[in-house]
């Protein structure tokens, strides 16, 4: 029986997509690179530090370790700029109408985040204490694919990792919840995110007549 439901953050509850993607191509143009937008779909999911190390093997580009931190701190730091403006006229369609059924409901909800800045942008928009659990990539050591996230956010709300559905837009979170031992809905076309049960566009398409 399900009893709690995981999120992840960028594509499924806010667009910050866009935010990575203009840093990463800002910080990539320097490297004498390119960053198309097919790239930056192969690095929805993925860490900051796995981010770079692909942008890193796509531009041929070797730096030094102490250059390899300093770009991810500038990288972030064009990224908190973009997300200070942030509010909740931000989050994605059917969102709000989510978490209201979901809190009538009495149903617990996790988030399971790549991001390090998942707080700020749950404040900006409005719904950090929506969340019993927030798990970002300043708790794990092991980044989507791999399913720590989630399992790290079943562990704190207290249920089987089998007692709870994921909510993803990316093919490595998919696959992180499946490696899990999680159910996982896809928000996305299903030829993007083969694995999940179901696949909808928002989540005020997701219908709570069906949680079990």
């Amino acid at each position: 029986m399900i009893k709690a439901l995981i999120l992840d953050l960028d594509g499924v509850i806010c667009d910050t997509a866009h935010f990575h993607y203009i840093a990463w191509k800002r910080l990539a143009a320097e490297y004498d690179y390119e960053l198309s937008e097919s790239d930056n779909e192969a690095l929805k999911g993925v860490s900051r530090v796995d981010s770079l190390i692909r942008i890193l093997q796509w531009a041929k580009k070797e730096i030094s370790p102490e250059q390899f931190e300093q770009d991810l701190l500038r990288k972030n730091a064009w990224y908190l700029d973009m997300v200070e403006e942030m509010g909740p006229q931000d989050l994605l369609p059917g969102v709000g109408s989510f978490v209201e059924s979901a809190q009538k409901l009495q149903i617990p909800l996790a988030l399971g985040s790549a991001s390090k800045n998942a707080r700020t942008v749950l404040t900006k928009v409005g719904l950090l204490d929506a969340f019993q659990a927030i798990v970002d990539a300043s708790q794990i050591s092991r980044g989507k694919p791999d399913p720590e996230t989630f399992t790290t956010a079943a562990e704190l709300l207290g249920f089987a990792p089998n007692e709870c559905i994921v909510f993803e837009d990316s093919l490595a979170g998919i696959q992180a919840a499946l490696a899990g031992g999680m159910r996982a809905i896809g928000i996305g076309k299903p030829s993007d995110l083969p694995g999940a049960e179901l696949h909808i566009n928002n989540l005020g398409e997701y219908n709570f007549a069906d949680f079990q």
